[in-house]
C-alpha cells in the first residue's frame, strides 16, 4: 500500500509540473515584432523614413531617398521636397507634379516605403515590453495588445509621454533637455469599455504602465499577506480578501498605519466590526496602507479550551467574552 501511495504521488507531481508548464505560455519572453501595420490606416511618411522612387525614363531620379529629420528629401533638379505626413500617392503626385515644370510633359513616378522609422516605445506593466516600429498610428489598446496584453497586477493608469517640438530660438542640446508633455489614460475605465480613454499614440511616444500598487493585511487574519489595490478599495473588501478575522483577533482594535509624506506612519484606530456591521462608514485604502489585526489576549488564552468543545462553539464564546 506505502509502494502505491508513493507512486501515487510520483505520478501526481509530474502532471502538477507539466500543467504548471503549459498553464503560463505567457511567461516566455516573445521576441518583439519589429514592423507592424495597421490595417486600417495608409502610412504617412515620417522622419528618417526610407522610400524608394521610381520615375519612368529617367534613372538619374530612380533610387532610394532617407527622409531628412525636417521631414523633406532632397532630389536631382527638383532640391527640397516635402514628404513628412504624406502618403506614398501624395508624395509621388508632388514628384510629378515637380517635374512637370520644365522637365518632363507626363510623368510617370511610384513611391514605395522601403524602411519605417516610426517607433513607440512602451514598458511597465505589459508582457512584451520594447521598441516598436509600426506603420500608422495606433491607440493606446492597439498598443498595448501589440506588446502582448496588461501584465497583471498593473496599475490603474497609463502615462504618455510625448516628446514635444523646442522653440526654435531654443534647440534641444541633448534628450536631457527634450521637453516632454504628459497625457493620462485610466486603464480600469479603458478595460470596461470607456473608449474616452482610448488615446492616440503618437511616433516616439513613450508609454508607461506602472504595476499595481499595494497594500497590507496583517496579524489575526485569517490569510495576511499583501494585495493589489483597485480602484475604489475600502477597509471592508480588504479584510473580505484577507478571508476576514480569525478568532483570536480584536478587530475593535485595529489600526491603520498609513504613509503621510514623513519617515513617520500615521496611525488610524479603526474598529473592523463596526465597520463590517455597517455602524461606521468605510474606510478608503491608499497606496502602501498596513492594516494591523491585533491579537485579543482574552481569546487566545481561552481558545484551546474551548476548542474542545468544537470550532463553533469557541467562536461563539470569543465573540461573547471578549468581543474586542
Amino acid at each position: 500500500m506505502e509502494k502505491r501511495m508513493r507512486a501515487f504521488l510520483v505520478l501526481l507531481l509530474i502532471g502538477l509540473t507539466s500543467l504548471s508548464v503549459n498553464a503560463f505560455p505567457a511567461q516566455e519572453k516573445a521576441a518583439p515584432r519589429n514592423d507592424l501595420v495597421l490595417p486600417d490606416q495608409e502610412y504617412l511618411i515620417g522622419p528618417n523614413d526610407v522610400v524608394e522612387v521610381y520615375v519612368l525614363k529617367m534613372p538619374e531620379l530612380s533610387r532610394e531617398y532617407r527622409v531628412g529629420a525636417n521631414g523633406t528629401i532632397e532630389m536631382p533638379f527638383l532640391g527640397s521636397i516635402p514628404a513628412e505626413n504624406k502618403t506614398s500617392r501624395e508624395l509621388s503626385a508632388a514628384i510629378a507634379k515637380g517635374l512637370q515644370d520644365g522637365y518632363l510633359v507626363d510623368p510617370q513616378v511610384s513611391v514605395i516605403v522601403r524602411q519605417v522609422n516610426r517607433r513607440y516605445f512602451i514598458q511597465g506593466a505589459v508582457r512584451t515590453a520594447g521598441v516598436y516600429n509600426i506603420e500608422g498610428r495606433p491607440t493606446l489598446l492597439e498598443l498595448i495588445s501589440i506588446a502582448g496584453g496588461l501584465n497583471p497586477p498593473y496599475g490603474s493608469t497609463a502615462f504618455i509621454m510625448h516628446k514635444t517640438q523646442p522653440p526654435p530660438a531654443q534647440p534641444a542640446q541633448n534628450e536631457a533637455d527634450a521637453v516632454y508633455d504628459l497625457k493620462k489614460a485610466n486603464l480600469n475605465a479603458l478595460m470596461r469599455g470607456d473608449f474616452a480613454e482610448n488615446v492616440r499614440i503618437e511616433p516616439g511616444d513613450i508609454v508607461q504602465i506602472p504595476p499595481s500598487d499595494v497594500f497590507f493585511v496583517a496579524g489575526e487574519v485569517k490569510a495576511p499577506g499583501s494585495f493589489p489595490l483597485k480602484e475604489g478599495t475600502t477597509l471592508r473588501m480588504a479584510i473580505s480578501l484577507a478571508q476576514n478575522t480569525n478568532m483570536a483577533a480584536a478587530p475593535g482594535r485595529a489600526v491603520i498605519f498609513r504613509e503621510d509624506g514623513s519617515k513617520e506612519r500615521k496611525q488610524i484606530p479603526i474598529d473592523i466590526t463596526a465597520v463590517m456591521r455597517g455602524r461606521s462608514p468605510d474606510v478608503p485604502i491608499l497606496a502602501n496602507d498596513i492594516i494591523v489585526v491585533p491579537n485579543s489576549k482574552a481569546k487566545a488564552a481561552l481558545l484551546p479550551m474551548m476548542n474542545s468543545f468544537g470550532v463553533n462553539i469557541a467562536w461563539a464564546a470569543t465573540r461573547v467574552i471578549a468581543p474586542y
